[in-house]
């Protein structure tokens, strides 16, 4: 599978302060990545490099195969994003933005103006004035922007940002069949973490400028299902013998308590161990674990971004 964007080693330090933290993921070709973090996180910062606003202060960035530093106009063709809300004519109509937009390519005809309205699901209204879009017909409008160069990589911050609960489901359906049909990668940084789950094939989690975690999805929501709180004494020799079971992971201790990641399977023998070593069990459960309260105990508490 060809990889799209690779980030290695990145950081970015302004003015002494270090904003992004020796980062490191990729895109795949045809997958949606989400990238989510709390404010201050390096969200930013992170998207700033990637289409070239601002320079790594070390590590390498690559986009279609291009470092953006040693290639970059070649790295850019690869490249289409939208930064908050997409920037419009609204006096002029949806196909004279196009126009407008692609004379600054220099490289777009008709043709492909008309191939991306169709990708966009714009064909009945793109003659009418922007001024009379709805927010997500702009937010399409602008991703027809951005694809007008034909790029590997489709740039999203936070494009969900104002829409209605309809206009949420209409930009990710849209998203679902823009990867199914063109093939085309898609980064989207994001807060909505019920989104993400449900637009994203992989996701990157950024706290105070490092990675926290890359994996896909299933494997987060995974990790949610098996938590579980063991309430118990001795506390520490409870640890110690959870801890011999190899598919016990990420043991931690929160409130006097052992939460831990296992097999719901493997309850009924850890208990049986614990009992037999003289451990007293108060209660021991699992844990309805969400997808926001697995982002709160990555990024220490920081739901918001």
């Amino acid at each position: 599978m060809e990889t799209v964007l690779q980030v290695q080693n990145v950081s970015k330090v302004i003015k002494g302060k270090t904003l992004v933290d020796n980062i490191s993921f990729s895109v795949n070709q045809g997958e949606v990545f989400g990238f989510l973090g709390p404010n201050g996180a390096g969200k930013t910062t992170t998207i700033r490099m990637l289409v070239g606003l601002i320079s790594p202060s070390s590590g390498e960035i690559k986009i279609g195969g291009y470092n953006i530093t040693t290639e970059f106009k070649d790295a850019m063709r690869q490249v289409g994003c939208i930064v908050e809300n997409p920037e419009l004519y609204s006096y002029l109509t949806g196909y004279q933005n196009l126009i407008q937009f692609g004379r600054m390519l220099g490289t777009v005809d008709e043709r492909r103006i008309e191939e991306v309205v169709k990708m966009v699901h714009l064909d009945e209204r793109i003659n009418e004035k922007v001024k009379n879009y709805s927010l997500g017909m702009k937010q399409r409008l602008g991703i027809a922007q951005a694809l007008l160069g034909a790029p590997k990589l489709l740039i999203l911050d936070e494009p969900t940002n104002g829409l209605d609960p309809a206009g949420i489901r209409e930009l990710r359906e849209f998203i679902h069949s823009l990867v199914k049909e063109q093939n085309i990668s898609v980064f989207i940084s994001s807060h909505l973490l019920s989104e993400i789950q449900m637009i994203c094939d992989r996701v990157g989690i950024i706290h105070k400028g490092k990675i926290v975690r890359v994996s896909s999805v299933e494997e987060l929501v995974n990790t949610a299902a098996e938590q579980v709180e063991w309430n118990v004494s001795p506390i520490e020799k409870a640890k110690r013998l959870l801890n011999t079971f190899d598919e016990l992971k990420e043991l931690t201790l929160i409130d006097d308590k052992i939460i831990c990641r296992m097999p719901l399977t493997l309850i009924k023998y850890a208990t049986k161990k614990l009992v037999s070593e003289g451990v007293d069990i108060n209660s021991v459960r699992p844990l309805t674990v969400t997808l926001e309260d697995l982002f709160m105990q990555m990024t220490g508490g920081d739901l918001h971004a």
